[in-house]
C-alpha cells in the first residue's frame, strides 16, 4: 500500500522575542511522514530550553519509527480515537517520563516542563495531541477556529464566568499559570483530537509568544494575505508578534494539506487502457 503521508507542506519559525535572553520553545517537523511538533518549556536557568527541546526531540524520534510502521488509524467509533492519535498519546507520554526522570535526577533542572501539541498529518484526516496553553488553530474559509483547549488559569477563569475573554485576561496579569505540563508529574493527561481536512484547510500550531501579542483577527488577516508562500506567512506572524511588544519566545507552524496522489495515478497505462475498454463494453451491453 502507498504511504501517502508526505502530503503535507510545513514551515517552522521561532524567535527569542524582545525580552528575554534565551528562546525556551522549541519546534521540529517531519514532512515524510506528516508531522508537526511544538514545545514552549518553562523552569529556572536553562531547564525550560532543556524540557522544550527534549519533549520535541523525543516525540520526532519515536514518531519517525512508529508512524511509518503503522498503517493510519481511521477515525474511531464511540468516542475511541484512530491508530495515529494513539500514536502520538504514547510518545507524548514517553516524553513526559524522560523529562520528569531528568529533573529527578539533577538539580539544576528541578521542577522543569514544557507545554505540547503535536499534529499528524495522513491524507484527508489530522490527529492531534496537545499538554497546556500552546494552540493548534485551523483556517477554512474565512474563519480560524481554535481546536484545542487551553490547560491554563486563563481557561478556567473565562470557563467560570469571571473573565468575558481571553484578552481581558492577560490584560489584568492573571494569564501566565497553566493546569497541565509535560514533566511535572510522572504521568500526564494527552488531550486528543481529530479532524477532517477540506481542500484549502490550513493548520497553525504555535505557542503563546504568538497569541498573547497578536490578536486572532490578526492572525487571520495575516494568513489569508501570505498563505501563498508558509514561510514568509511564519516569519511574518513571528514579526507582529515582535512589533507588538515580543514579550516571550514565539514559535510558529504552518501545514498545508496537499490532495495525495489517487492510487490511479501511479496505475501503469496499459492497465488504465485496459480498465477504460473494460468500462466502455460494459456501458454498451447495458
Amino acid at each position: 500500500m502507498k504511504n501517502l503521508r508526505n502530503c503535507v507542506k510545513i514551515a517552522t519559525g521561532t524567535d527569542v522575542g524582545c525580552v528575554r535572553t534565551n528562546n525556551e520553545d522549541s519546534v521540529g517537523k517531519n514532512e515524510q511522514i506528516g508531522l508537526a511538533v511544538l514545545a514552549d518549556g518553562m523552569g529556572g536557568h536553562n531547564a525550560g530550553e532543556v524540557a522544550g527541546a527534549m519533549a520535541v526531540g523525543s516525540i520526532l524520534h519515536e514518531l519517525s519509527t512508529t508512524l511509518r510502521q503503522q498503517a493510519p488509524g481511521q477515525p474511531g467509533n464511540d468516542g475511541e480515537y484512530g491508530r495515529d492519535a494513539e500514536l502520538l498519546r504514547q510518545a507524548i507520554e514517553n516524553a513526559n517520563v524522560a523529562i520528569h526522570r531528568t529533573a529527578a535526577g539533577n538539580l539544576a533542572y528541578h521542577g522543569m516542563g514544557t507545554t505540547i501539541v503535536a499534529a499528524a498529518f495522513h491524507n484527508d484526516r489530522i490527529s492531534a495531541a496537545h499538554v497546556g496553553d500552546s494552540r493548534l488553530y485551523r483556517l477554512r474559509g474565512g474563519e480560524l477556529k481554535q481546536l484545542t483547549t487551553d490547560h491554563s488559569l486563563a481557561h478556567e477563569l473565562i470557563a467560570n464566568g469571571y473573565f468575558k475573554s481571553y484578552e481581558e485576561v492577560v490584560a489584568a496579569g492573571m494569564k501566565n499559570a497553566i493546569t497541565r505540563a509535560l514533566g511535572l508529574d510522572a504521568e500526564v493527561n494527552v488531550d486528543l483530537l481529530e479532524d477532517t481536512v477540506q481542500a484549502g484547510d490550513l493548520y497553525l500550531l504555535c505557542s503563546d509568544g504568538l497569541t498573547d501579542m497578536v490578536a486572532d483577527t490578526e492572525i487571520l488577516s495575516t494568513l489569508q494575505a501570505y498563505r501563498a508562500n508558509l514561510e514568509r506567512c511564519v516569519a511574518q506572524l513571528i514579526a507582529l508578534a515582535k512589533q507588538n511588544g515580543g514579550k516571550d519566545n514565539i514559535s510558529v507552524i504552518l501545514a498545508r494539506p496537499m490532495k495525495p496522489r489517487t492510487d490511479n495515478a501511479n496505475t501503469p497505462w496499459h492497465r488504465k487502457l485496459g480498465q477504460w475498454f473494460g468500462n466502455l463494453f460494459s456501458r454498451g451491453g447495458n
